[in-house]
């Protein structure tokens, strides 16, 4: 028997951490057995690596550290997740609500690369955490498209309110860009179900959004 895996997936800034706080609360209230799990697990050690990178410790630029080697921490961190905590609840039959996963890398990761080089990269990350670590693959990623000005506008404002620094992905404005440009056609090419976050540059309220996503769980959970 194995649990359902509900991704959320997206750039920085696009709503991810609310929605799957939103999705978990509104799928309890149906009484499902369900959790939330969260990437990278700061403050663990198996995520120490990525810590690192984020903040700046193997390069000042998120190029400094190439796709296949950022992805291989990050693939670690999940892989020890999945052995140390949420592991025996999905495959007990629980519903797993995911705030970034394996996903992300492609959107991160991949867009540090060329067409064809992006492509050859995609196979070897699926092979490295579904196939040769033993992840679960999600049945369904919610691609939350929110656009960049409206990203950084409220990744600024969570600085502010939280008295935290950005990472060297959220510092980089050029590289947001590019990785939306390269999610925008991860999630067509593999069938992601995409939520526009926005209409024009006005985001959309996070109920609003809320109510789309849950519609799109309640038909995955459905099948």
């Amino acid at each position: 028997m194995k649990g359902t895996l509900i991704v959320l997936e997206g750039t920085d800034g696009s709503g991810k951490a609310t929605q799957a706080k939103l999705l978990l609360e509104h799928l309890r209230r149906q009484g499902l057995s369900c959790r939330e799990i969260d990437f990278p697990r700061y403050g663990n050690p198996f995520a120490e690596p990525v810590t690192r990178y984020l903040r700046g410790a193997l390069g000042d630029k998120p190029g400094d550290v190439n796709a296949y080697a950022a992805s291989t921490m990050f693939a670690v961190d999940r892989f020890a997740s999945y052995q140390e905590d949420w592991g025996g609840f999905y495959e007990a039959g629980g519903v797993v609500i995911a705030n970034r996963y394996t996903t992300s890398n492609a959107v991160h990761q991949a867009s540090k690369l060329s067409g064809g080089e992006r492509r050859a990269f995609l196979d070897w990350l699926f092979d490295l955490e579904y196939r040769r670590l033993g992840l679960p693959e999600p049945d369904l990623v919610l691609y939350l498209d929110m656009p960049t000005e409206a990203a950084n506008r409220l990744l600024r404002r969570r600085e502010r309110q939280t008295s935290t620094q950005a990472d060297i992905h959220e510092q980089d404005a050029a590289y947001l860009r590019r990785c939306q440009e390269n999610a925008r056609e991860i999630a067509e090419t593999l069938g992601w179900t995409v939520v526009r976050c926005a209409a024009g540059d006005s985001p959309r309220t996070p109920e609003d959004i809320h109510r789309e996503v849950a519609a799109r769980a309640a038909e995955c959970l459905s099948r």
